[in-house]
C-alpha cells in the first residue's frame, strides 16, 4: 500500500486504498457501531463490594494467656505469614463450598440441578466474580461482583465472617488430636507413677517419683493451654471496612465496549482488504 523510499513514505498508495474502500469500511464501522451497542446494553450490570480485614498474629492465645515467658501478643496485626495464610483460607475450597450452599450460588448463577457440569460451572462463576487479594500494607482485600448489588456486599461480608469459623475449625481439629495424644501420655505415665509407688522405699525411688511427677505437671499445663486452644472462639482477623452495596456498576464499561469493538472490527477489516488487494496484484 505504501512505498519506502529512504525514511520517508509516499501516502498516494494510502489515499487510494482509502478512496476505493471507503464505503466497504463506513458500512463495516456501522455495523460494528450497532453490535456492539446493542452488546454493550445486553451485558447484565454487574456491581462490586470490597470488605477489607487485617489477620491477626497467629500465636496460640493459650500461650499468651497462660505462659509469662512468651513474649509475643495474640493481640498484634499478622506479620506477611498471617496475610498468606488467611488468602489461602479465603480462597479454599472450604471457604468456596461454604458461601455456595449459604447463598446457594448455583441456581443464583443460572445453573440448572441436572446440569453434569454443575459443580464445574458453579465454580468457574464463583472464581471469575470472587478475588482475594494482599493490600500495600498486609491487609487482605475480599472483592465480589454480583448482578444484585447487597447481594455483593453480604457475600463479602459473609466471607469475612467466616474466616474466623474456618480458621476456629482448623485449630479446634488440631487441637482435640493434641489433646488426645496429651491424654493417652498421661494415662501412662500415671500408671508408671503407680507402678513405682509399689517398689521398696529407696532414694532412688524418690527421685524417680519427683522426676515423674514434674514431667506429669507440665504435661498438664499444656492439656490445660490445648483446652483453651480447642474451645475458646476467638477472632482471628481486625475487620477495617465492611462492604457496602454499591450504588454504581463496576462492569461492563460500556464505552469501553463500543470504542474497541466499532474500531477493532475497522482494523481486521483492513487488514483483510489489505490481503485482498496484495492477492489481486499478484
Amino acid at each position: 500500500m505504501e512505498q519506502n523510499i529512504g525514511n520517508n513514505f509516499d501516502h498516494q498508495a494510502t489515499m487510494r486504498f482509502f478512496r476505493r474502500w471507503w464505503k466497504v469500511l463506513l458500512w463495516v464501522f456501522a455495523v460494528a457501531l450497532v453490535a456492539s451497542v446493542a452488546a454493550a446494553f445486553i451485558i447484565k450490570p454487574r456491581y462490586k463490594s470490597t470488605a477489607v480485614i487485617f489477620p491477626t498474629n497467629s500465636n496460640r492465645l493459650s500461650k499468651a494467656i497462660m505462659d509469662y515467658h512468651y513474649s509475643l501478643d495474640f493481640m498484634d496485626y499478622g506479620i506477611e505469614r498471617d496475610c498468606e495464610y488467611a488468602i489461602q483460607i479465603l480462597s479454599s475450597a472450604s471457604m468456596e463450598r461454604d458461601v455456595c450452599e449459604r447463598f446457594n450460588l448455583r441456581e443464583h448463577y443460572g445453573i440448572s440441578a441436572d446440569d453434569p457440569h454443575k459443580l464445574f460451572k458453579t465454580s468457574k462463576n464463583y472464581r471469575s466474580n470472587i478475588t482475594v487479594k494482599r493490600t500495600e500494607f498486609l491487609g487482605v482485600e475480599i472483592s465480589v461482583l454480583d448482578v444484585d448489588p447487597q447481594w455483593a456486599a453480604d457475600i463479602a461480608n459473609y466471607m469475612a465472617a467466616n474466616y474466623d469459623t474456618l480458621c476456629h475449625r482448623i485449630h479446634h481439629d488440631r487441637a482435640e488430636n493434641a489433646a488426645d495424644v496429651m491424654q493417652k501420655v498421661c494415662c501412662n505415665m500415671q500408671t508408671r507413677l503407680d507402678s513405682l509407688a509399689n517398689l521398696p522405699n529407696s532414694q532412688w525411688k524418690e527421685r524417680l517419683i519427683a522426676a515423674e511427677c514434674e514431667q506429669l505437671a507440665d504435661l498438664d499445663t499444656r492439656a490445660a493451654q490445648t483446652a483453651v486452644d480447642k474451645d475458646e472462639e476467638v477472632s482471628y482477623k481486625y475487620s477495617v471496612d465492611q462492604a457496602v452495596p454499591a450504588d454504581k456498576k463496576a462492569y461492563p464499561k460500556r464505552l469501553l465496549i463500543i470504542v474497541l469493538g466499532s474500531l477493532g472490527a475497522v482494523v481486521m477489516c483492513i487488514f483483510g482488504l489489505l490481503l485482498f488487494a496484495k492477492k489481486e496484484e499478484e
